[in-house]
């Protein structure tokens, strides 16, 4: 399958875009560099250099690849950045993703995945947080994945596009060749890492006074890999009809926890100090992912708190610049 990824010199994307090289699929990476890299862009798809805020550009890239099918990454991702600009997360992510959209029906593309988020989910009833729970985003970031998660129930209703919509909670991890670069950082992983790695001398953890098991805030990990092997089994599944699910280990691990499993892999102490609560962080966010493992089959590879980390830590050691290419 000729598969078309916004954003695949992101993080998640680029090794998304590994995973597809690697199940034999096509791939065409189309991304602006702002905040992916080029040197994270696997040997074997190939680039364009393009920005979804220009719908020609679009027109233009899919004119040449004719792909099956859209994986659609490239997105503002800040929660916190959100909820200071508004403007620029709605209007960048939905803008675009209409951009991007409306290309897709005009080129009568009919397969299409989004990468959604946890973030949908502002206040939850339950826990851990199932595909079918009620949307009510906590964030404009948030907002705008429900916005385009509408739309493209809407294309599926009026223009036949097939769509999977994939909540995932906290994406960590690397493989040999890919991990997380962002700047800034705000991932606790790599945050953690640093430490070891001589670029920050404690870590900072907000808040050790939250209902938990050890006071600090428990969220749900998953590693990268498997985050990936989701988005194909659900391309894959799209003869049969759009789909939403919630990706996660479905056991959460305490901001603690993560820790000493990073001094563990490491080696290195990693001092911690405690700082105040963050306005808007919930003590517990857990997937549930019963959904797509009945439905699919899909299961975690790798549930292992230390095994995620263990790989983050691989990758870092061999580029604890990032991928240098800024």
């Amino acid at each position: 399958m000729k598969v078309f990824v916004t954003g695949g010199a992101g993080y998640i994307g680029s090794v998304c875009v590994e995973q597809l090289i690697k199940h034999g699929h096509s791939v065409t990476v189309f991304d602006n560099l702002q905040q992916g890299h080029r040197a994270a862009v696997h040997r074997d798809a190939s680039l364009i250099v393009g920005d979804l805020a220009n719908p020609t550009e679009i027109d233009k890239a899919l004119i040449e690849t004719r792909p099956d099918a859209v994986m659609h990454f490239a997105a503002r991702t800040s929660v916190a950045e959100s909820v200071e600009k508004p403007f620029l997360h709605l209007g960048d992510n939905v803008r675009n993703g209409l951009n991007l959209m409306e290309a897709v029906v005009s080129h009568g593309i009919t397969r299409f995945i989004l990468s959604s988020t946890a973030a949908l989910f502002g206040s939850p009833e339950k826990m851990p947080i199932a595909a079918d729970e009620r949307i009510d985003p906590g964030s404009p970031y948030g907002e705008s994945k429900s916005i385009l998660e509408r739309v493209l129930y809407w294309l599926d209703q009026t223009s036949g596009v097939r769509y999977a919509a994939l909540r995932y909670f906290n994406a960590a991890g690397a493989t040999a060749e890919r991990g997380e670069d962002h700047d800034p950082e705000t991932h606790l992983i790599p945050l953690v890492l640093q430490v070891p790695l001589g670029q920050r001398d404690k870590i900072m953890v907000f808040g050790d006074d939250y209902p938990t098991r050890d006071g600090t805030c428990v969220r749900d990990y998953i590693h990268i890999v498997d985050l990936a092997e989701a988005h194909i089994l659900a391309l894959e599944a799209l003869e049969d009809g759009s789909r939403t699910y919630n990706l996660g280990n479905g056991a959460g691990f305490t901001v603690l926890e993560v820790i000493e499993a990073a001094r563990e892999v490491t080696g290195h102490a990693i001092p911690v100090e405690v700082g105040t609560r963050r306005g808007g962080d919930l003590a517990e966010l857990i997937a549930c992912s019963e959904k797509i493992e009945q439905q699919l089959g899909w299961k975690p590879k790798y549930p292992r708190v230390r095994d995620i980390v263990a790989s983050a830590w691989r990758w870092h050691q061999q580029h604890p610049h990032g991928y240098q290419d800024r």
